[in-house]
Parts: C-alpha cells; sequence; structure tokens
C-alpha cells in the first residue's frame, strides 16, 4: 500500500483541533521558529531528526516535552518553511520505521499566509 506522504494545510488544520496523537515537528532553524510556528508544534532541527527519533522514549520526552511517537502513529508530521526540508526530514523517519510520517508541504510560509500571520 503507498503511503501518502504530505498533508495539506486543511488536513493539518482539522487534526490539529482534535487529534490527541498528532505531532508536528518543526524542522526549522531556532532563528526561522523564534519568528512564529504552527501552535503546538515541536522544534526538532533537521540535522537532529535522526538522532532524536532513535532516542529511548525517555530520553525523547526528557528532551522535547512530548511523547516519542510510536513507529506506526498515523499522526507524525513534519513541516519547515517551504516543504523542501520537511520531505527530507519525513524520508530521515519513514528510514526509521515511522511508516505514516507525512510532510506539510506548504510548510510555514503557507500556514501563515493562510492564518493572518
Amino acid at each position: 500500500m503507498a503511503v501518502t506522504k504530505e498533508i495539506s494545510y486543511e488536513d493539518l488544520k482539522a487534526l490539529l483541533g482534535k487529534s490527541q496523537d498528532l505531532l508536528v515537528v518543526d524542522v526549522r532553524t531556532k532563528e526561522e521558529v523564534d519568528k512564529g510556528c504552527i501552535p503546538g508544534s515541536v522544534h526538532i532541527p533537521l540535522d537532529t531528526v535522526e538522532a532524536a527519533f532513535a532516542m529511548e522514549p525517555e530520553e525523547f520526552k526528557a528532551k522535547y516535552g512530548v511523547t516519542k511517537p510510536q513507529l506506526d502513529n498515523p499522526e507524525l508530521v513534519f513541516q519547515c518553511q517551504m516543504g523542501r526540508r520537511g520531505g527530507l526530514a519525513t524520508a530521515k523517519a519513514y528510514d526509521q520505521g515511522y511508516v505514516n510520517a507525512r510532510n506539510y508541504a506548504g510548510g510555514y510560509k503557507e500556514w501563515s499566509e493562510k492564518e493572518g500571520k
């Protein structure tokens, strides 16, 4: 079965309102995140994604303040500014066994435009 690698603004917005399992991972730089981010997202810079998702669950929670997602978590979303780095992070997570990982291809650029930020 093919894996849907991307999620739209509309689908992400709907999940943000109702899902307990959703984890949005912002892979941008700290400087970018400081200018604004998707509510509830967790900042894990792109160059640390592989190491972060290889951590033991306790270590992950201690470092990022959220529960490490299960490998089959259906609602693991990566995002960056415009989609490229989010795509790379999604591929890294997929390679580590996160088979449902998705990229919010519109990135924070689209999010901020649609949210009027």
